[in-house]
């Protein structure tokens, strides 16, 4: 078997365009993708980011009014229910990659009860020692999995196939993946670059925990897609729009 690559929605955040990018002045809502990959290797399964949890989760008569900020978890959408879906089960993954634990990338780690949870140390911090649960709640974190704490770059297969890697700037210890396919690089961003509008202009939305920081990573990002990595954004709905969910990514 050779390296897969799937990705899912757990979840929709609703917001104003505006959100995403620091004086965009466009006051129209969009539904965007809280994105969860599954990283599938002969030596073990992996998934970057788990979307959200159980407390958000709506009928789906009951879902936002399209004027409305906020977030969305509708049944058979949380990142058990998709995984499932492809025929694997959520207890055979051995890996939570945690971009960040902000509330819409690790609420689902509750869904996966044998894995190990992989995050920068600084983000651990960061999370633990925060009184916004609005952000950062324990409820989603502290989920009672292991917990492996890194700092800096790690070779999750130890083949140079996955690689984790600091993006920090939207928080204190965001980190991103590269994901080495047949087909070339992909790097799967996370929150360090919302939508293609941030790489385009090297501009952050205004939530960003450090704007000098935020804006290095972006031109880290934006030199590796100049030498042909596929960026996969964070909230996009346009590039979204792409994506066939639960299909390998080719």
């Amino acid at each position: 078997m050779s390296l897969r690559l799937i990705a899912f929605s757990c979840g929709w955040f609703q917001c104003k365009n505006s959100f995403f990018v620091e004086g965009w002045d466009d006051q129209t809502y969009v539904r965007s993708p809280v994105p969860s990959y599954l990283i599938d290797h002969p030596k073990g399964r992996a998934v970057f980011d788990t979307g959200l949890g159980l407390r958000y989760r709506r009928e789906i008569d009951k879902r936002l009014p399209p004027n409305k900020f906020g977030l969305d978890l509708y049944e058979d959408h949380d990142v058990a229910a998709r995984l499932r879906a492809i025929d694997i089960d959520p207890a055979s993954i051995d890996w939570i990659i945690t971009s960040h634990l902000h509330i819409d990338h690790c609420g689902g780690n509750m869904f996966l009860p044998n894995a190990t949870v992989i995050v920068q140390s600084r983000e651990l911090a960061a999370a633990r020692t925060s009184d916004d649960a609005m952000l950062y709640n324990p409820e989603d974190f502290e989920t009672g999995q292991p917990i492996t704490a890194i700092d800096g770059e790690h070779d999750l297969f130890g083949d140079g196939s996955v690689t984790l890697f600091p993006t920090f700037g939207h928080t204190p210890g965001h980190q991103s993946v590269r994901v080495k396919l047949p087909s070339g690089e992909v790097i799967l961003a996370g929150d360090c670059c919302y939508i293609k509008r941030n790489l385009d202009e090297l501009r952050l939305p205004a939530n960003t925990w450090d704007k000098q920081i935020g804006v290095e990573t972006l031109r880290a990002l934006a030199k590796a897609r100049a030498r042909g990595a596929r960026v996969f954004y964070g909230h996009d709905a346009q590039f979204w729009s792409t994506i066939t969910e639960g299909q390998e990514i080719a």
